[in-house]
């Protein structure tokens, strides 16, 4: 495979691009654990999630 007189530009772009949606991935990863931790401490003092309760715990 051929890419040309870019070649370099091309393979430099792809590997940018695709270390930027690596680090997009492992990004949200860890945002989601801190998240779901954060909820567990949330729930663990008390509060409640609306979307936990039931519609015969609402009236």
């Amino acid at each position: 495979m051929s890419l040309g007189p870019y070649a370099s530009f091309i393979v430099t772009s792809y590997a940018l691009v695709a270390m930027v949606v690596l680090f997009l991935i492992i990004w949200i990863i860890a945002d989601y654990r801190r998240q779901q931790a954060r909820l567990k401490e949330i729930e663990a003092s008390g509060i409640t999630r609306r979307s936990g309760r039931s519609a015969a715990d609402i009236r």
